[in-house]
């Protein structure tokens, strides 16, 4: 099937017939710019990498499906590729509100889709979910825009629909709230953490470059916050009123 993501239109070929319904709502009548197609060596390099991430956490070993491994060989295969096309795969909750992106990262756990849901709560309508855990980010000379994309995390928040980003906020947990602007030093290694990283030195050549423009081009925020609604305001406020976010 031929779909469309970030802006940029691929073939994929699935063999298993649940991966094209997973992808349905990007797909896309384009000329597409490459193909990936999953083979049995991409599923068994996805199965391992599970094994070592379950050692590593202390679960013991299972096997995946493999429709399921050849989606997540899809998700990895098309990150690899879109790097080339200006495009960085992240792992964080983006949301849009009055047509600006913000995207939350954080440690697994710490709460970003709870803080994007706060969002929700308390500016309403003004608020909708482009993607809830991997959102795609298009880097060009006028901007940053933010796509959302099928991966969207365990409560399906996504939407096949983009905006322009206007800051990123690194989220940590805190009895209290508050927002401090991120230096440019500072902000650098949690990009690191939280984009897609590739295994192959030109790739990841290209996703360092890619996440330096990323760093002139947005503002990155430290919130410290709780999950009270006044976390939101305290996030928005210190955004939208440089003033009111410490200088870190």
């Amino acid at each position: 099937m031929i779909v469309e993501l970030a802006g940029v239109t691929a073939q994929v070929l699935c063999r298993f017939p649940e991966n094209e319904v997973f992808l349905r709502d990007y797909s896309s009548d384009g000329n597409p710019a490459f193909t990936i197609a999953p083979d049995d060596a991409d599923l068994a390099q996805m199965q391992a990498d599970f094994d070592r991430t379950d050692e590593a956490e202390g679960i013991p070993k299972h096997k995946r499906t493999d429709g399921f491994l050849e989606n997540n060989a899809i998700h990895s295969m098309l990150a690899e590729r879109l790097v080339w096309e200006n495009v960085l795969l992240m792992h964080g909750s983006a949301l849009c509100m009055d047509g600006e992106a913000y995207i939350f990262t954080a440690k697994s756990g710490t709460g970003k889709s709870t803080h994007a849901r706060l969002w929700r709560e308390v500016f309403g309508d003004r608020v909708w979910m482009i993607n809830d855990d991997k959102p795609m980010l298009r880097i060009g000379e006028t901007g940053i825009r933010v796509y959302g994309t099928p991966w969207d995390g365990k409560h399906h928040l996504s939407r096949n629909a983009s905006a322009k980003l206007k800051a990123i906020v690194n989220l940590t947990r805190d009895e209290s709230n508050h927002i401090a602007h991120m230096s440019r030093a500072d902000a650098f290694p949690v990009l690191m953490k939280q984009c897609f990283g590739s295994k192959h030195p030109a790739t990841m050549a290209r996703v360092i470059e890619l996440e330096k423009q990323l760093l002139d081009a947005v503002d990155f925020y430290t919130l410290g916050c709780n999950m009270e609604p006044e976390a939101a305001l305290t996030a928005w406020e210190g955004i939208h009123s440089p003033e009111r976010a410490e200088r870190k």
